[in-house]
């Protein structure tokens, strides 16, 4: 294709020759070929020499033809297809306009739906769906008017308009332009074969939006079988085609087909493109998404900056394609837990969207979630709450109320709220959620199934196992409908059902779904991916709950080997191992040990975390009980202190670390023979967990039991029953509500 491109540009160049020599320097045939040059390299590419070429053909055309001359319509079109492609809508807009105003004055010809077609794809790009479509259907009347009902413009509409009812979330709509493109095609006899393949990818990905990855693949590939009948083995399309059908083995979990796919997609690009072709910069991008998938972060990371250097070289610094790949790289870094390169990153992106887009385009919201969801893992909620809600106000304005946009603006919007410990306002916004995905969606999405599982960890998070289980299997019936066997997917459900098991009890149930977990990871992702560092982990949590530690601590040290070879130093996944492992140490009676690992994660926090985050306070309440365990019960009070210093500055009085707190230092009294104060912070727990959203009788019942305890060591044995006979009654409420 590059030799085809280079022939075409001498064969050109030397027709230029010969009409310099027949005609004057201003010829109106001159203009046309040099339209043609520019042309040629817009398709190879390189965006400021199509622009020099078309600017060449404006100039003659300025001196030698009527300011309506329908050449210059074409120029006008011609320069709008360039800014298109180099991102500048707004540039590209006015240029298609002023070709329509020229086309407006002549008699309706089908090259006036032309111009409306392209004005449809400029507001497309601009994420003006309703004004896209609008003069879609211009162009649309048009060509009904004028031309064939088996033209293929009328086919080719038809697919643009079925692509904006794809972007909008209106697959079904959007079959049903791609049915009525393939129904030209089976009437007509002058089409063109590869423009029926481009329909069939069309297909490929609504059918992929909807979840029907069978449906979705077997479209993709035969669009394939026609590209690979009527095209040359290299030609660009086929590596287009070959990145969809990756798209669809990621979407199932097959990794390694699809970073093969987009491998061949990335060899067909080098022998024909040139090498700062945007298409090459795409695949660079697809193949570091399945390494930041797989966990390989580096190559994720080598890859997107690969991807980066090209966008720099071909785009402006202003391009959308930059910001982008900003988020791209963000992504991983925010996966690495270095936050801070991370938000550097999507800020990046962020700036050139305010300078490029209009203030409502869809891309901000993406750019809000990312900063949302990064400053949640930060553990600053306020600050993810507001930029989530950003992006879902933007989302109302650009989408219809049902799009699958705005359902994930509510489950990002409800993790935030599980996080701050307010339950019912995350159950409020993952089930607003779930009714969108369940009229928009068909049955066995899989968004709806993990729409399911947000569910099922707020219950979990609330001690409602019952209702977690119920809808952790409603997704789990929804994947096996629909995903392979070893999908990751599936993974992460088997250990969400073992960590609802893990919190009845029920360790045998535990093991059995986390070890299912496992299998399937060893299955389908390479040994050091962080998912078996989370298996693991589950694992000992299991172990540890059932009194065997050092089997816990044999898990948590596979898990912290493999955390320390993917992710950032300061990352809090490795803290909470860390975290598990003080505590099983701590059980076994290896206080030093269990400080050392306490320490570690109290390190982390202070270099990741803001003085008033959440997680400080248990690090800190963990290290005060080793102090317990060891006597030293003037460090204890003095750490269990330093905890209720930090609640206090950012967490709602009635955080469930509050009662811990306030149990921990109401045990520590005891010990050191202090009743009535320690009698004063048990009451202060049991107050907090009465007022709690949604009270936990086992919380409940445990901190009477310890008020019992302590009346019996005052002498006030009436006061000590009274108390007693609360604990058995909030022990049956609590063994009633997990049967």
């Amino acid at each position: 294709m590059a030799t085809e491109y280079s022939k075409a540009l001498e064969n050109y160049e030397k027709a230029i020759v010969i009409q310099t020599k027949l005609f004057s320097q201003n010829h109106p045939d001159l203009a046309k070929t040099y339209n043609d040059i520019g042309s040629i390299y817009r398709d190879m590419g390189q965006y400021s020499n199509a622009l020099h070429y078309h600017n060449i053909a404006f100039d003659i055309q300025q001196k030698t033809l009527s300011s309506i001359h329908p050449d210059l319509s074409t120029t006008y079109n011609d320069f709008g297809s360039v800014y298109i492609d180099i991102g500048e809508y707004s540039r590209a807009l006015e240029n298609f306009n002023k070709a329509l105003h020229i086309l407006q004055k002549l008699p309706v010809h089908s090259d006036l739906a032309k111009s409306y077609n392209n004005i449809g794809l400029a507001y497309f790009y601009m994420g003006e769906e309703s004004r896209a479509l609008e003069n879609y259907n211009k162009a649309l009347k048009i060509y009904q008017e004028t031309l064939s009902p088996i033209h293929p413009h009328l086919a080719m509409i038809y697919t643009n308009i079925g692509s904006v009812y794809s972007h909008m979330g209106h697959n079904s709509r959007a079959l049903e332009n791609y049915n009525k493109t393939l129904e030209i095609y089976a009437k007509s006899i002058s089409f063109s074969q590869p423009n029926l393949a481009l329909t069939y990818s069309s297909m490929g990905l609504s059918y992929l939006d909807m979840g029907e990855y069978s449906k979705a693949l077997e479209n993709c590939n035969k669009a394939l079988e026609i590209q690979q009948r009527y095209l040359s083995p290299n030609h660009p399309d086929l590596g287009r085609t070959l990145n969809n059908i990756a798209g669809v083995y990621s979407y199932m979990g097959n990794y390694s087909r699809a970073l093969q796919t987009y491998n061949k997609a990335l060899q067909i690009y080098r022998k024909t493109l040139p090498p700062t072709h945007s298409d090459i910069s795409a695949s660079y991008n697809n193949i570091a998404s399945i390494y930041l998938r797989m966990g390989d972060h580096s190559r994720a990371l080598k890859n997107y900056y690969k991807a980066l250097e090209i966008i720099q070289k071909t785009f402006p610094s202003i391009h959308s394609a930059l910001a982008t790949s900003r988020n791209n790289i963000g992504s991983v870094y925010s996966d690495m837990g270095e936050y801070s390169r991370a938000l550097k990153n999507y800020n990046k992106a962020l700036e050139i969207y305010r300078k490029v887009l209009p203030l409502g385009h869809p891309n901000f919201a993406t750019s809000f979630h990312n900063i949302g969801s990064l400053y949640s893992d930060m553990g600053d909620q306020s600050r993810a709450l507001e930029n989530h809600k950003k992006a879902l106000e933007i989302q109302k304005k650009a989408f219809p109320s049902t799009h699958p946009d705005l359902a994930g603006s509510y489950d990002r919007i409800g993790v935030v709220y599980s996080r701050m410990g307010n339950h019912l306002r995350a159950l409020e916004n993952h089930n607003k959620a779930l009714k969108i995905y369940q009229k928009v969606l068909p049955p066995t999405h899989p968004d709806l199934a993990r729409s399911y599982n947000s569910i099922g960890s707020v219950y979990s998070e609330m001690g409602q196992h019952i209702q977690a289980l119920e809808s952790y299997n409603k997704a789990l019936e929804i994947q096996r409908k629909v995903l392979p066997s070893t999908h990751p997917s599936l993974a992460i459900n088997y250990n969400n059902i073992g960590a609802v098991y893990y919190d009845m009890g029920k360790h045998d149930d535990a093991l059995e779904n986390y070890n299912k977990a496992l299998e399937i990871h060893r299955k389908t992702l390479p040994s050091t991916h962080i998912e078996f560092a989370t298996s693991y982990n589950n694992i000992g949590l299991v172990y540890y709950d059932m009194g065997e530690y050092s089997s816990a601590v044999e898990n948590y040290a596979r898990a912290l080997e493999i955390y320390a070879k993917t992710l950032h130093v300061a990352h809090p996944h490795l803290a909470a191992v860390y975290n598990n492992m003080g505590l099983a140490c701590t059980h076994m009676g290896e206080y030093s040990r269990a400080l050392e690992n306490y320490n570690k994660v109290l390190e982390i926090f202070r270099k990741s975390l803001p003085f008033s985050h959440v997680n400080l306070a248990t690090s800190y309440n963990n290290i005060a009980a080793v102090y317990s365990h060891m006597g030293e019960y003037s460090s204890a009070l003095e750490y269990f202190d330093k905890a209720l210093e930090v609640l206090r500055k950012n967490s709602p009085s009635i955080h469930p670390n509050f009662p811990t707190t306030y149990k921990n230092i109401g045990e520590v009294y005891m010990k050191m023979g202090e009743h009535s104060r320690a009698l004063e912070n048990y009451n202060k727990a049991l107050e907090i967990e009465e007022k709690s959203v949604s009270p936990n009788d086992f919380h409940i019942g445990e901190i009477y039991n310890k008020i019992s305890l302590v009346y019996e060591k005052m002498g006030d044995k009436s006061e000590a029953q009274k108390y007693f006979n609360k604990a058995l009654q909030a022990k049956q409420r609590s063994n009633s509500a997990i049967q």
